[in-house]
């Protein structure tokens, strides 16, 4: 048995791993990386990048039968579904590729193949074959799909998230399950290539959406484009042949049954933690097995040990893995000494069309905690710039405080969320005011007047502003 001592090992060379080892390096060169899995990041191999690759696709083909409302005729779409995933295939083998390269490149006295176990508080059992002590271990294990048991009649049928991109063709017809924004995303790109698709979704969840009346007006905007119950009533799942047969309640209380060529299972993602071995530590883990730690230094406890990434459970994207995994990088390298760093403003963004985005502090968490606030909207319904290009379809509420002015947050269903997104998120960390935020620039026509639109909306609900004057004319037309 092999035995390596080590002043941090890092379990995990996803993105917050990968952060973590170059925080770490700038403290000590006596450290290992270990990975059991085929590497290449989540976001690469089976997560933004490919599912991104596939959206677009469905985007291309929706722009064709979409165009005749522009006068422009350019025949039947014809999607071939092969070339599709072949294209998806190769960039994303393109994207991963370059994040292995990275890895490569290493020092080979700082990688470590092989599945990690903890053995107590200060070993891990690498393999079968080699024992590490660390003086200080950050776990960045990432995490895997996950499904209730009621789908495993499908049998090779079901597919999960982490599947679907390597599919040699996409299939006649899918029923997706989970309203989330895997299953936004995938189901509407799959209807969109030519897929008759089904969304079972489960206790009214729209993607991320907490707040009712945009939550409300997404589901009732999905629904006109494809069959979507975000509250399904799935009496049965079974394979029958060589097709998945699925007996529910429709949205007016009939038993109906249709029968699918896939199952595609986006059901929520569970973190790499089970298997770690941390019943044989003194860690305190929560009750879905995971460290309790602290998100300002991700720090377990008072322990040598730390978190990172989607192994915390805290927020599932790569921006906030990226900065969890610096996090842990730093203060383990620099451990005793730990220092609390601040997070960025939340963000997030559903790759749907129309787009969907939260920023901030969401609805649920105001109400949760009772703040003193106020709400803005605006409908893009009549927005100039949005009829232009004939995508006027969303909703934005936005948050703001009582007293202060403070901008706390918006949610969103609207064509363009991902760039308004950032904007009100840039807006919300530099803690600016809504009366700061109607003092900068608004270009015309473009859809980033709509958030004027809504911010003068909330500053009259704030008491803070004047009357919102309809169709206002020093705006331009459509504003």
């Amino acid at each position: 048995m092999a035995e390596r001592k080590v002043e941090v090992a890092i379990i995990g060379a996803g993105t917050a791993g990968l952060a973590a080892y170059r925080m770490v390096r700038e403290h000590t060169d006596r450290l290992v990386l270990i990975e059991e899995g085929p590497g290449g990041t989540t976001c690469a191999r089976v997560g933004c990048m490919p599912s991104k690759l596939l959206i677009a696709a469905a985007e291309a083909a929706h722009a064709v039968r979409e165009a005749p409302v522009f006068g422009i005729t350019a025949g039947p779409a014809r999607v071939d579904g092969q070339v599709v995933m072949a294209r998806v295939r190769a960039l994303r083998d393109d994207f991963v590729g370059s994040v292995l390269e990275v890895v490569e490149d290493f020092p080979p006295e700082h990688r470590l193949a092989g599945h990690a176990r903890f053995i107590d508080d200060h070993r891990l059992q690498v393999g079968d074959d080699t024992v590490v002590t660390p003086g200080r271990v950050v776990i960045a294990t990432g995490s895997r799909p996950v499904y209730p048991s009621s789908l495993a009649a499908a049998g090779d049928l079901l597919a999960t998230s982490d599947d679907v991109f390597d599919w040699q063709d996409l299939p006649e017809s899918v029923a997706v399950f989970g309203g989330g924004i895997v299953g936004l995303e995938l189901g509407q790109a799959l209807h969109r290539l030519g897929a008759r698709m089904r969304l079972f979704g489960k206790g009214g969840a729209v993607g991320p959406l907490s707040d009712p009346a945009v939550r409300e007006y997404a589901a009732r905007t999905f629904a006109v484009e494809f069959p979507f119950d975000p509250d399904a009533k799935v009496g049965s799942v079974q394979r029958q042949g060589d097709q998945v047969e699925v007996v529910f309640e429709d949205q007016d209380g009939r038993e109906r049954t249709e029968r699918f060529a896939r199952l595609l299972a986006a059901t929520g993602r569970r973190p790499n933690v089970d298997r770690l071995g941390l019943e044989n530590t003194s860690l305190e883990l929560d009750d879905k097995g995971v460290p309790v730690f602290d998100r300002f230094t991700g720090q377990c406890g008072d322990s040598h040990v730390f978190i990172a990434g989607d192994a915390a459970d805290d927020v599932a994207l790569l921006h906030e893995a990226a900065d969890e995994g610096k996090i842990a990088g730093a203060n383990a390298g620099g451990w005793p000494e730990e220092r609390a760093q601040r997070r960025r403003a939340p963000l997030g963004i559903v790759f749907s069309e129309p787009q969907i985005a939260t920023v901030g502090r969401s609805w649920r968490e105001l109400q949760a905690n009772d703040v003193d606030h106020a709400i803005g909207e605006v409908s893009f319904e009549d927005q100039g710039r949005s009829r232009v290009i004939n995508r006027n379809r969303g909703l934005l509420r936005l948050y703001g405080a009582h007293g202060t002015g403070l901008f706390l947050g918006a949610e969103m269903i609207a064509p363009g969320a991902e760039h308004l997104a950032h904007l009100l998120a840039w807006a919300a960390q530099q803690g600016l005011s809504v009366p700061e935020m109607l003092g900068l620039p608004y270009y015309h026509p473009v859809i980033e007047e709509a958030v004027r639109t809504g911010l003068r909306n909330l500053e009259r609900q704030l008491r803070m502003g004047p009357e919102v004057v309809p169709h206002c004319l020093d705006c331009g037309p459509g504003a």
